[in-house]
């Protein structure tokens, strides 16, 4: 009854929303189709404020796009050997998917595939119990995980040519946007540092480039059978040292070449926090749809913004299409950064994610006087 009551509150909340900018001047236009939040899932216990955060907070300001970073924080039912504590369970799920769709916000799930597969000293779920996945193994965990280390170990990598690997986790995908009712899954596949090493029997000696498009292209095959869309993190498809952006925001270990192997309708989250870097050009240029993703630095969010509407309104008619829009992200956990964002905890004005995406707010309703993003 609980559920029935919360649903019926979110209907009508939501549908007031839609009501009152209805009724507001055609001044307001879509400016930038995606308009979109990224951030952990919620523990279990914490899915009812998530959905009150959801309506009260996300709605209000017109997110259209929500990235739900669930990895192996579900509770999964094809493989429970891998399940957490305190994990989402099916109907949490059910309920988050049902709180987007009665707000216009489509959700995606994400699930980082290949790369982030440890942190610090320990393993994530998947190599915990499938060690065999492991594309160093020689690498050992520190008791005590510092960077720079001897190893280059930030996080480890699954070996993509691995034979069982696959049927793993494309069950654990299918699950989770089936639970989710998702029509897209975010895979992550940054800043992956671990690809192609040399003491791996099955990816030594190949090509880093082929091995990171091959990876892309598997997913992306396994979800288009779904009718599922395939995005990603844009930084391993960056030169980092011609660009000058860098190991993380962009690649040193030649994966870069891989953006002329993977097919063109997966969409690029082009992540940049320091700087506003023009890479969604380079990617629009090469087919791709792209996202430009800002995460603690308000004024680089701002030029963002402002960048993504130059590109689209400078660009020819098959180029600023691809220009979608901005993702704000977020890396402290769902439960902190709702209590920071409400004021229940410090870190609501400095440098933080919370000023970032008031900036990113602020900036999306003056670029077209706009109080109204609609769905995409």
């Amino acid at each position: 009854m609980k559920y029935f009551l919360s649903m019926i509150m979110i209907s009508v909340t939501c549908t007031l929303y839609s009501q009152a900018d209805s009724a507001r001047s055609e001044k307001n236009v879509q400016v930038l189709p995606v308009f979109g939040f990224c951030i952990s899932a919620p523990k279990s216990e914490k899915v009812d404020d998530f959905i009150s955060f959801i309506t009260d907070e996300l709605a209000p300001r017109h997110i259209n796009t929500l990235i739900l970073m669930v990895n192996y924080g579900f509770r999964f039912e094809s493989h429970p050997e891998l399940n957490t504590e305190g994990s989402i369970t099916k109907e949490d799920a059910r309920k988050i998917a049902e709180a987007c769709r009665k707000c216009n916000i489509k959700i995606i799930p994400e699930v980082d595939l290949l790369g982030h597969q440890s942190w610090a000293s320990s393993p994530g779920s998947l190599l915990r119990v499938y060690p065999d996945f492991d594309e160093t193994p020689n690498v050992k965990f520190p008791e005590k995980y510092v960077w720079p280390n001897a190893d280059g170990l930030y996080c480890k990598s699954y070996c993509p040519l691995h034979p069982e690997v696959h049927k793993i986790i494309f069950d654990l995908i299918d699950e989770i946007c089936d639970a989710f009712g998702a029509d897209a899954l975010h895979a992550g596949m940054d800043e992956v540092f671990y690809l192609g090493e040399s003491q791996c029997p099955r990816c030594s000696g190949h090509d880093k480039a082929e091995l990171f498009a091959g990876e892309v292209r598997t997913i992306h095959d396994h979800l288009a059978q779904k009718g599922r869309r395939l995005w990603i993190w844009g930084d391993r498809l960056i030169d980092g040292k011609t660009t000058g952006i860098g190991e993380w925001e962009g690649s040193y270990n030649s994966t870069c070449r891989a953006v002329d192997m993977i097919p063109k309708d997966v969409l690029i989250c082009d992540w940049h926090y320091d700087r506003p870097d023009k890479t969604p050009v380079y990617f629009a240029m090469k087919g791709f749809d792209v996202v430009s993703c800002p995460w603690n630095n308000p004024s680089s969010a701002v030029a963002q913004v402002q960048d993504m509407m130059s590109f689209r309104g400078n660009s020819s008619e098959v180029m600023k299409g691809h220009f979608l829009g901005v993702v704000q992200t977020v890396w402290t956990g769902s439960d902190d950064f709702i209590s920071r964002f409400r004021g229940k905890k410090p870190g609501r004005n400095e440098k933080t994610e919370v000023s970032c995406f008031n900036a990113l707010c602020g900036e999306m309703r003056k670029a077209g006087d706009m109080k109204q993003l609609p769905t995409w």
